[in-house]
C-alpha cells in the first residue's frame, strides 16, 4: 500500500500538483466550468498561446504538464479523411485509415428524415473515435444559392428550415460519441471561385432569414462544440476573424460557448484574429496558407506574434483567456470527457447506415410510362452506359475526398442485383463518354485505368448500336468530383452537362424507348432532352454503397422516397443570382492573375441582389417553371392527402398552431411520403415570399394504410427580420396554410389569423 501511495504522489507531482488534493480540472465529475477555470489558472502564457493554434496539419497541442492530451481534427463531413504526414499534405501511408464513405449531405437532406441525420452523425462519430479524432470538420449548412457552386454537394440545400432540421440531429449523433462537430462554413460561403477574396454584400433581412438559421439552430439546438469560419469576407472583414459575425452575433447574441476554428489558411492578420472572435487557428505553412517552412507553426498569426504583443503591452490577456476557456471547454467535452462512445471502423452497421441513408435520399424525378422499377421477367439484356457507372466518386472533390475500404460502382451493384433477381438477364456496358481519367487526389489513388482510345463519335455510335437491341438502357451520367465540377476550390463553368453527354443522351433516346438516366452529382444540371427520356433519377454522390443503393431503387427493392432539397431550374436565368447578374460579383480593381494569386488587396464584391428570394421563393415570385420543384420526388406507389384541419383559426402572437392531415397509401406497395407544410402571408404590408416551408414530416405507410400526420408551427414561422428594428417581428394578419408533397403541389388549404 505504501508503494502505491508513493507512486500516486510522484504522479501528482509530475503533473504539477500536490498529492493532498486532486485538481478540479482532473475531476471528471466536477462541473465543466469549474474544471475550465481551474486548468486556466494553472497554465503559463506559453501554454495558453500553444493551445490556440495548430502544431501539425490537423492537430493542436494539449498541455502535457497538466495531463491534457493533444487535440486531433479531421476532415468530414462524409467520412474520416485519411491521415497525412505531420507537416505535409502527403499521405502518411497508414494501413488502418480506410473508412466508410457516407452519402454526401445533399443526399442526406433529400431524405427529409431527421432520424437518419442522427444515425449519420453517430456512425461517423464511431469511425472518428476509432481513428482517435476529436473533431470532425463538418457538417456544412451553407445555402444553395446557385447550381454552379462547386461545393453544394457538401451542404443541405436551399431552404433554411430543412437545413436546420437536418443539421441538429447530425450534430447530436456525432457529439453523443464525445466527438465534436465543427459546423461550416460560417457564413455566406455560397460559391467557391475566388473564395478568399469575395466580399459578400447582403441585406440584414436575407442574412437572418436565409443564410443564418441553420447555423443558429446548430448553436442553440444542436449545441455544437465547434464552428468553422469561412474564407470569404462580410463587411470587408474575413469571416474567420469578423467582429460582426463572431463577436456580435455568434458569441453575444446567440450565447455560443464553443470554439471558432479558422478554415485552413483562413487567418490573415494577428490584430483581427486577436480581437474579432477567432479561437483556434489552423492551416498550412507559416502564414497558415501559402508559404513558409515546415514545422513553422510558431509563425502563425495567433502564435509568437500574439505572444510578443502581450509581452509588449499591445494586448491584454483578456481576449486570450476567453479563447483558452473555450478551448479547455472543448477538451473537457472531448479528450477529457468522463465518458466517450465506442469506436468502430468499417463495421457492417456503418455500411447498413450508409445504404439506408442513400436509399431514402435518392430521388425519382421522372417516371413516364412506369418504366421503373425494372421489369426483368421478360427482359434479356440491360445496357449500362456512362463513365459514371464505373468511376469511383469517393476520391476527389476537395477536403471531403476519402480513402475507402470499398466502393461499389453503379455497374457492379446493378449487375449483382440483376444476377440475384433474374439470372438469365445479361448486363452489358458501353463507355458512352470520357470525362476525368486521373483517379487521384492528395495522394489517394483509385487504382482505375479509365483511359480510352475511341473518339467521342465512336463511343456514341457503339452505345447506340447496343441500345437498339437492349430491353432497357440505363445511363449513369452527370458530374464528377474533378476541378470545375462538384469540387472544392472552383465553381462550375456551365450549367450544361460536360463531356458531350447531351449528344449521347439524345442519341440513345432515339435508339431505345426504355431509357433511364441516372444523374450523379451534388448539383442540378440542364436537361434539354427531359421530354425524350422516360425515367430520370437523381443519384447524388452516395459513397461506399453507391452501386447497391442505386440498384435498390432501380430494381424496386427500395421504394424511392427522396425529395429534392433544392429547386432544379430549367436554366440559369431562372435563378435570382444569375437573372440579376449578381453572380459572381465584380472586382474592385485589378483581377487575379491566376488561381494561386492570393493578394488580399484584390477584392471582389458580390451583392446578393435577390435578397430573400432564393430557390422556390424566386420561382414563386417570378412565376418561373423549374424542371423539378423544391420538395419534388416520386414513388413506386401513390399517396393521397386529405382532411386538413387546424386546432385554431386565431393565433395570438407568440403562440403556435397545429395542423393535422390524413395521408393514405393508395398504391400496392409500401412507401414513404413527406408531408410539406408551407405558409403564405398574403395580407402583410411587408414584402414576403408567396410561401415558405414552415414544417414537414415523413411518414411510412403500408398499402392501403392511412395515418394522421400532425405538425405544429409557431415562433419564427410568423416572423420576419425587421431591418429598421434589427430584430424579429411578428407579422399580424391572415395566413394561408398550404399542404402538399412539393413546392409546386400544395392542394390542401386552411386559413387562420395571427393576432
Amino acid at each position: 500500500m505504501n508503494k502505491i501511495f508513493i507512486l500516486f504522489v510522484l504522479c501528482m507531482v509530475a503533473v504539477g500538483v500536490s498529492a493532498q488534493s486532486t485538481p478540479i480540472y482532473l475531476d471528471s465529475n466536477a462541473p465543466i466550468e469549474q474544471r475550465v477555470e481551474d486548468a486556466l489558472s494553472r497554465m503559463t502564457l506559453d501554454e495558453k498561446i500553444a493551445v490556440i493554434h495548430a502544431q501539425s496539419k490537423f492537430s493542436s497541442p494539449g498541455v502535457k504538464r497538466l495531463g491534457l492530451p493533444d487535440f486531433w481534427t479531421d476532415d468530414g463531413p462524409h467520412g474520416v479523411r485519411p491521415d497525412v504526414l505531420w507537416d505535409e499534405w502527403e499521405q502518411a501511408g497508414q494501413t488502418n485509415d480506410s473508412c466508410v464513405a457516407f452519402p454526401a449531405l445533399t443526399c442526406l437532406a433529400a431524405s427529409w428524415n431527421p432520424s437518419l441525420a442522427r444515425l449519420y452523425g453517430r456512425s461517423l462519430g464511431e469511425e472518428a473515435l476509432y481513428r482517435y479524432k476529436n473533431m470532425i470538420l463538418g457538417p456544412g449548412v451553407n445555402i444553395y444559392r446557385t447550381p454552379l457552386n462547386g461545393r453544394n454537394f457538401e451542404y443541405m440545400g436551399e431552404d433554411p428550415l430543412l437545413a436546420s432540421a437536418m443539421v441538429v440531429p447530425y450534430i447530436q449523433g456525432l457529439q453523443s460519441n464525445g466527438v465534436s462537430a465543427c459546423v461550416k462554413h460560417f457564413c455566406l460561403n455560397n460559391d467557391e471561385e475566388n473564395r478568399f477574396q469575395v466580399n459578400v454584400i447582403v441585406s440584414d433581412r436575407a442574412l437572418h432569414e436565409i443564410y443564418l438559421p441553420a447555423f443558429e439552430a446548430a448553436v442553440k439546438k444542436g449545441h455544437t462544440w465547434g464552428l468553422m469560419g469561412a474564407y470569404n469576407l462580410y463587411k470587408n472583414q474575413h469571416n474567420c476573424h469578423n467582429q460582426y459575425l463572431l463577436n456580435d452575433l455568434l458569441k453575444r447574441d446567440w450565447g455560443y460557448d464553443g470554439v471558432v476554428v479558422s478554415d485552413w489558411g483562413g487567418t490573415h492578420d494577428t490584430d483581427q484574429a486577436v480581437k474579432n472572435g477567432l479561437d483556434m487557428e489552423f492551416g498550412s505553412w507559416t502564414n497558415g496558407l501559402t508559404a513558409g517552412a515546415s514545422n513553422a507553426y510558431d509563425m502563425y498569426y495567433l502564435a509568437l506574434a500574439y505572444k510578443k504583443g502581450i509581452q509588449s503591452g499591445k494586448y491584454t490577456t483578456r481576449e486570450l483567456d476567453d479563447k483558452v476557456r473555450r478551448v479547455l471547454r472543448l477538451f473537457f467535452r472531448t479528450t477529457m470527457a468522463p465518458k466517450q462512445g465506442h469506436g468502430f471502423l468499417c463495421s457492417e452497421s456503418h455500411y447498413e447506415a450508409a445504404r439506408k441513408i442513400a436509399d431514402e435520399g435518392i430521388v425519382l424525378l421522372q417516371n413516364n410510362r412506369g418504366v421503373l422499377p425494372l421489369d426483368l421477367k421478360q427482359a434479356k439484356t440491360v445496357l449500362v452506359v456512362g463513365e459514371n457507372a464505373i468511376k469511383m466518386m469517393t476520391v476527389g472533390g476537395g477536403s471531403s475526398s476519402l480513402k475507402v475500404q470499398r466502393e461499389i460502382s453503379p455497374l457492379q451493384g446493378l449487375t449483382d442485383a440483376i444476377a440475384a433477381m433474374a439470372p438469365g438477364v445479361k448486363v452489358e456496358y458501353e463507355r458512352g463518354y470520357v470525362g476525368d481519367t486521373t483517379g487521384a487526389y492528395n495522394g489517394v489513388t483509385t487504382g482505375q485505368d479509365l483511359r480510352e482510345s475511341r473518339s467521342q463519335s465512336q463511343l456514341i455510335a457503339d452505345a447506340v448500336a447496343k441500345a437498339k437491341t437492349a430491353d432497357y438502357v440505363i445511363i449513369y451520367g452527370g458530374l464528377n468530383k474533378s476541378d470545375y465540377q462538384d469540387c472544392e476550390g472552383h465553381d462550375r463553368k456551365q450549367y450544361e452537362l460536360p463531356y458531350a453527354q447531351d449528344q449521347l443522351i439524345e442519341a440513345l433516346a432515339k435508339a431505345n424507348k426504355n431509357l433511364i438516366y441516372v444523374n450523379i452529382s451534388g448539383n442540378a444540371v440542364a436537361m434539354p432532352w427531359k421530354a425524350q427520356v422516360p425515367a430520370i433519377v437523381q443519384g447524388w454522390f452516395i459513397g461506399s454503397e453507391a452501386g447497391e443503393a442505386l440498384a435498390d431503387v432501380l430494381t424496386g427493392k427500395a421504394n424511392p422516397s427522396g425529395k429534392l432539397p433544392f429547386t432544379w431550374p430549367a436554366s440559369l436565368q431562372d435563378v435570382g443570382a444569375h437573372a440579376l447578374n449578381a453572380y459572381p460579383g465584380k472586382w474592385r480593381g485589378a483581377a487575379k492573375t491566376g488561381p494561386d494569386d492570393w493578394d488580399f488587396s484584390k477584392i471582389i464584391d458580390e451583392e446578393y441582389k435577390e435578397g430573400i428570394y432564393v430557390g422556390y421563393r424566386w420561382a414563386d415570385k417570378h412565376k418561373t417553371h423549374p424542371l423539378f420543384a423544391f420538395g419534388h420526388g416520386l414513388s413506386y406507389t401513390t399517396f393521397a392527402m386529405s382532411n386538413l384541419r387546424i386546432n385554431k383559426t386565431d393565433v395570438p402572437a407568440g403562440d403556435s398552431i397545429t395542423a393535422t392531415v390524413t395521408v393514405k397509401n393508395t398504391g400496392n406497395r409500401a412507401g414513404a411520403q413527406v408531408v410539406q407544410l408551407y405558409v403564405s402571408d398574403p395580407t402583410t404590408v411587408v414584402d414576403m415570399p408567396v410561401k415558405e416551408l414552415r414544417g414537414f414530416q415523413k411518414v411510412m405507410l403500408e398499402p392501403g394504410e392511412s395515418k394522421d400526420v400532425t405538425i405544429t408551427i409557431g415562433g419564427r414561422a410568423f416572423q420576419y427580420w425587421d431591418e429598421s428594428k434589427g430584430s424579429w417581428t411578428t407579422s399580424l394578419g391572415k395566413r394561408t396554410m398550404l399542404v402538399g408533397d412539393a413546392a409546386d403541389h400544395t392542394p390542401l388549404r386552411a386559413t387562420f389569423t395571427v393576432k
